[in-house]
C-alpha cells in the first residue's frame, strides 16, 4: 500500500519495505507485544524485544524509565541516534505505537511502524526466526525526556475537562458506558468506577485499521475524526484508554497519519482516572 496522502509517510512502512532492509545495518527491527512469548515462538529476522513492562517502564515507579536507563536500553541493542528504529507487534500494533511513543519523550524521530505489524507479516508466510541476535553495543545520547508535548498527566486532563477542550477514549463501547473496567473477555479490574471522563468522544482505536490490521486510507481517517465527530488539525486533543498503549496508536492516527500537531495521550488513563478521589466521571 503507497504511503501517499498521510501527513508523515516516512513514519510508516511496509511488510514489503522490512523484508528489503533485513540485512541493513542502519534499521534496527523492534517487537512489541502484549503477550512476551510471542517474540520467543518466532520473529522478523535481526529483530529485538522490547518488552514494555520491563524495558520501558520504571520497576518501583509508575513511570517510565530515565534518560540514562533509555540510552542504556538502545545501546545494549546497538541502536546509534542514527538508527532508523522500526517497529511492530501484536493486537494491531497497540505495543508498537506505544513503543513508539516512548521513543519520541526521548526525541528519537527516525522511527515507523511497520504497517499491519506481527499479523499481516505472519499472513504473508514472511519469514521467522527463534534465534536472538545480538548487536554490538553503540553510543547513544538521549535528551532529558520530554513529558509535556505529547504526554497528558491527570491534572492536565482535568483542566482539559474544566475547560471543555476534546478528548478522545479508543476503548470498546462497553467501557466508555461504564458496564466494564478493561476490555471484553478481560478480567474486569484495574479501577474501582467504570465510566468516561466527562466530555469525551467515542471513537474505539479500531476504527482506524482495516480488517487486515493495516491503518485506514487518509480520506477514510479524515471522515472518521473530522466528518464523523468533528474534530480538526487546529484543536488540543488528548487521547486515553485503560492504561495508554490503545491511546496511543491512536495518537500515532492523528500525530503521523493526519498531521494534527498538538496531540498528547494519557498513559495514566482510566486505571489513574477510575481510581482518582475527587474527579468526575460519566456513563
Amino acid at each position: 500500500m503507497s504511503n501517499s496522502g498521510y501527513a508523515h509517510p516516512d513514519a510508516l512502512v511496509s511488510t514489503e519495505w522490512v523484508a528489503q532492509h533485513l540485512n541493513d545495518p542502519a534499521v534496527r527491527i523492534v517487537e512489541s507485544n502484549e503477550d512476551p512469548l510471542l517474540y520467543a515462538s518466532g520473529h522478523i529476522p535481526g529483530a529485538i524485544q522490547i518488552d514494555w513492562v520491563t524495558d520501558l517502564n520504571d520497576q518501583i515507579r509508575r513511570d517510565y524509565l530515565d534518560r540514562k536507563s533509555f540510552e542504556s536500553l538502545l545501546s545494549k541493542h546497538g541502536i546509534s541516534n542514527n538508527t532508523k528504529v522500526i517497529f511492530y507487534g501484536d493486537k494491531n500494533n497497540w505495543w508498537a505505537c506505544y513503543a513508539f511513543w516512548v521513543f519520541q519523550l526521548f526525541g528519537h524521530a527516525n522511527a515507523a511502524i511497520m504497517n499491519g505489524g506481527r499479523l499481516k507479516w505472519v499472513e504473508e508466510q514472511r519469514p521467522l526466526t527463534k534465534e536472538v541476535p545480538h548487536y554490538p553495543t553503540s553510543t547513544y545520547h538521549a535528551q532529558e525526556r520530554s513529558d509535556y508535548k505529547i504526554r497528558a498527566f491527570r491534572d492536565q486532563v482535568l483542566s482539559h475537562v474544566n475547560g471543555h477542550l476534546p478528548l478522545i477514549d479508543v476503548r470498546s463501547p462497553g467501557e466508555f458506558k461504564g458496564e466494564l473496567t478493561h476490555m471484553p473477555d478481560y478480567p474486569q479490574e484495574g479501577a474501582l468506577r467504570a465510566g468516561h471522563i466527562p466530555g469525551a468522544k467515542s471513537i474505539p482505536w479500531s476504527k482506524a485499521v482495516q480488517p487486515d490490521g493495516t491503518f485506514k486510507l487518509p480520506d477514510d481517517l479524515k471522515a472518521l475524526y473530522e466528518q464523523d465527530n468533528g474534530f480538526a488539525p487546529s484543536q488540543n486533543i488528548i487521547t486515553y484508554c485503560r492504561i495508554g498503549e490503545r491511546s496511543a496508536h491512536t495518537w500515532f492516527v492523528l500525530t503521523y497519519l493526519l498531521g494534527y500537531p498538538t496531540v498528547r495521550n494519557y498513559d495514566g488513563s482510566w486505571t489513574e482516572w477510575g481510581n482518582s478521589v475527587g474527579v468526575p466521571i460519566e456513563k
